[in-house]
């Protein structure tokens, strides 16, 4: 079945629908990275978005039960050169195709993603429109009154509506952390349990005075979707906790420490979103390759006198890591690996 991807400024591309049938309208982005497709189709943080693989084929793997980031499909929709339809892989329990028509999600495939990829690098992301089922001037009026990606609040969408606790059977409890549920990957919990960490997961309304009344040892702002800046709860919560027990921010919760602390956010060009971001440590010099998924960053023409800047992209030189300068406040932008926990212990 033909379908076609409409983007804001009427640039057209026409190919064969995917997944479910329907239509989607989302963000349009692109992610570099060649596998973790499953992964990145189950991050909150793709909330809202039209999902492009610059890789050109996806779903070779298949997909399989363990590797889920949460309990559903987040991106609206997903665009593809070539959908694999016969995956190869021991752990794999369905084929891509089945696991998106099964999510209910909307995609398209035969399209040149180069091309669209150099497209949004020029223009700048979009919103955009996926369909299979309405004309060419159908989806333009559709996407033409469709409200902007940054004026969704998505964290409201995806988080928690209860508190709850993740802990693993395994390893011993050494510390206990409060964790304000921004759109926290699966992959996180696991990593912080599995360093004998109790976690206490609170909806992203939680107040100052509810995380407090837990007694945390750290409190964390996790990763997740959409703009900061409309995420006034967590950035009030934030503001009143600063001095009263460590914070530290991940992802999207990184620039809620930043905007509670008097920084900015600003919107980048096309965002960081792929496996091979390099990142350099100010204080030691040392690089890292990090994962990145995000569509902002704090502005660094208008940093508060009290933060300090401890990691930049060697891409653009954005930032990527802050500390504060007097109280036990960190945050890093990328996705964080097993060695960038031992932060959170070094106030």
């Amino acid at each position: 079945m033909k379908a076609i991807l409409i983007l804001a400024d009427g640039t057209t591309f026409e190919g064969e629908s995917i997944g479910a049938a329907g239509t989607a309208i989302g963000e349009v982005v692109f992610n570099t990275a060649m596998t973790g497709y499953q992964e990145m189709l189950t991050d909150p943080a793709n909330a809202g978005q039209l999902l492009t693989f610059t890789y050109p084929l996806i779903g070779n793997y298949g997909v399989n039960d363990e590797d889920n980031e949460s309990d559903a499909i987040h991106p609206e929709g997903l665009i593809v050169r070539e959908l694999c339809n016969q995956p190869s892989n021991w752990r794999s329990t369905l084929s891509l195709q089945e696991y998106l028509m099964l999510g209910g999600t909307v995609g398209i495939q035969g399209i040149d993603t180069r091309a669209l990829t150099r497209h949004l690098r020029k223009n700048g992301t979009m919103m955009g429109a996926i369909s299979a089922e309405l004309t060419r001037s159908e989806l333009t009026a559709v996407l033409g009154s469709a409200p902007k990606y940054d004026e969704i609040n998505f964290t409201q969408r995806i988080s928690t509506d209860q508190t709850f606790v993740y802990q693993s059977k395994q390893a011993e409890c050494k510390r206990h952390i409060a964790l304000i549920d921004l759109g926290v990957r699966r992959s996180l919990l696991n990593l912080l349990a599995s360093q004998g960490c109790r976690v206490t997961i609170l909806p992203y309304s939680a107040s100052a005075e509810e995380v407090l009344n837990l007694k945390p040892d750290v409190v964390v702002f996790s990763s997740g979707p959409g703009n900061a800046a409309l995420l006034s709860e967590p950035v009030a919560a934030a503001r009143d906790l600063a001095g009263k027990v460590p914070l530290f921010g991940f992802g999207v919760g990184h620039q809620v420490l930043g905007i509670a602390l008097g920084a900015e956010i600003v919107k980048l060009k096309y965002g960081h979103r792929g496996a091979n971001h390099p990142v350099k440590n100010t204080t030691t010099g040392k690089i890292a390759i990090t994962s990145q998924n995000h569509g902002s960053v704090i502005d660094a023409a208008n940093m508060p006198d009290e933060l300090e800047v401890t990691h930049v992209s060697l891409n653009d030189s954005t930032i990527e890591g802050l500390r504060h300068k007097s109280l036990p406040i960190r945050s890093i932008q990328y996705q964080p690996e097993e060695s960038d926990f031992n932060l959170l212990w070094e106030f």
